[in-house]
């Protein structure tokens, strides 16, 4: 599966006063990109986290929903590759790994270039979207590379892959290998290094653990809600199937 770009999702909570604010500051803010070295005291953390998130409980969770900032509904049928994104009156049915699958505006479906136009969105927000629910369960992604700065600190930079390959996260991890914020060094942002945590950790009824919260520079956070997973799709939604609709497509 792609990288999940992230910055975009920060970006479109926060609003363009961060940005400026940043820029403003940048002089100052600006932190260069830490190098670390890669080998077996980065693998070795990387699975530290790994362990402390439970991702072979991660691969169990054959579906999760949840609620990105207020914004935008996600059903992600993990099993069978499907998404469903919902926000306003809009619900979009998705396979992974594109736009392919039907959009809906008050009950009805949305053809032509409006439909499309409508897929191309829910993509781009389940891509973003499903990165901050689990971000940590991508450290081993293809085209990625970790490096140790320091014992508690590992350097996670893409090469490919996703909306902003080269973009480059620095984590924090705390004493049980829970991440405790990380840094970015992304394309879309002026400034490198901006930090935010994780919090409000919860653990999913597969015994996967995930962070609802993320909190940034200048008072800003974004909070999920609505985290729900489970094994399969039937325990967490029920015996009605909501992706019946593309199945034959």
């Amino acid at each position: 599966m792609r990288r999940f770009g992230t910055v975009v999702a920060w970006l479109s909570i926060l609003g363009g006063g961060l940005v400026l604010a940043l820029c403003a500051l940048g002089i100052h803010a600006d932190q260069p990109r830490p190098t670390g070295a890669s080998g077996q005291d980065a693998e070795a953390l990387a699975t530290r986290i790994e362990d402390a998130i439970d991702l072979a409980a991660w691969a169990r969770t054959g579906a999760v929903r949840w609620t990105f900032a207020g914004r935008n509904q996600h059903l992600w049928d993990r099993r069978r590759g499907l998404v469903r994104v919902r926000w306003d009156d809009v619900e979009v049915l998705l396979r992974e790994g594109g736009s392919a699958g039907r959009a809906y505006r008050g009950g009805a479906e949305v053809t032509g270039r409006e439909g499309q136009a409508l897929r191309e969105r829910a993509h781009a927000a389940w891509i973003n979207d499903s990165f901050w629910l689990n971000a940590a369960a991508k450290l081993h992604d293809e085209g990625t590379t970790r490096r140790l700065v320091a014992d508690d600190q590992l350097l996670v930079e893409y090469a490919s892959g996703g909306l902003t390959p080269g973009d480059a996260y620095l984590w924090h991890v705390g004493e049980d290998g829970l991440p405790v914020a990380w840094q970015m060094w992304v394309s879309v942002l002026p400034v490198g290094g901006v930090r935010a945590s994780f919090e409000d950790w919860v653990t999913l009824s597969t015994g996967a653990r995930v962070s609802t919260r993320r909190a940034g520079a200048f008072g800003f956070a974004l909070t999920m809600t609505d985290v729900a997973g489970a094994a399969t799709l039937a325990e967490l939604v029920g015996p009605e199937d909501p992706f019946a609709p593309i199945l034959g497509d």
